[in-house]
């Protein structure tokens, strides 16, 4: 085998090996994106799953009297501004994300107001109705944490990918970008108590 033969050989064998790499990467890519869209899923659900709640919570707390009227229609504009804010999944961008946790944060806030007042009605926290949707609402809230916490997750394992070499390069030619987080919201060092059995 003269020189040209070898030269041209080991010119091949690296594309050969370079366009493996390229493959393997750019599916790898794609698997995580899926997994993040996937995780994206699962937030939005049971966002929606409490967003459903609030009518039925809503309804309870209106038929005691004279319950302050500001509070509910603070939670109810909430609740439609939260629902008004929707994400595409292939625009999970950091600016995305943190429109949509803004107006979830709100409802919550809203929510966690709702629940303080509700505490100087004790006929209210004796209705069985508003027990049973208190404990759905608070299993919900610890349903949106879990899927928060899976889709950081899987954002934190797609955004190390697209960003490691040779992915840098599959992710600039294909059109990989970041993908944003949840942050922790305002104050969450002090979790709101969502127990009225008292």
């Amino acid at each position: 085998m003269n020189t040209k033969n070898i030269v041209l050989l080991a010119i091949i064998g690296g594309i050969l090996l370079l366009g493996g790499c390229g493959c393997s990467g750019y599916n790898n890519m794609v698997s995580q994106d899926q997994n993040v869209k996937s995780a994206w899923g699962k937030v939005q659900s049971d966002y929606q799953r409490r967003s459903d709640l609030i009518p039925n919570l809503v309804s309870t707390v209106k038929g005691s009297a004279d319950f302050e009227k500001s509070t509910l229609e603070a939670v109810i504009g909430a609740r439609a501004k939260a629902t008004q804010t929707v994400i595409d999944p292939a625009n999970l961008n950091p600016e995305n994300i943190a429109k949509y946790q803004q107006a979830q944060g709100e409802l919550s806030g809203a929510l966690s107001r709702l629940l303080v007042t509700v505490e100087q009605y004790p006929n209210l926290k004796a209705n069985q109705n508003f027990l049973d949707l208190q404990a759905q609402l608070e299993g919900t809230e610890n349903r949106i944490k879990t899927a928060r916490n899976d889709f950081n997750d899987a954002v934190k394992s797609y955004n190390t990918t697209i960003k490691t070499f040779p992915n840098v390069i599959i992710a600039g030619i294909f059109g990989f970008t970041e993908k944003g987080y949840f942050s922790a919201d305002a104050g969450a060092e002090k979790a709101p108590t969502v127990n009225f059995s008292k």
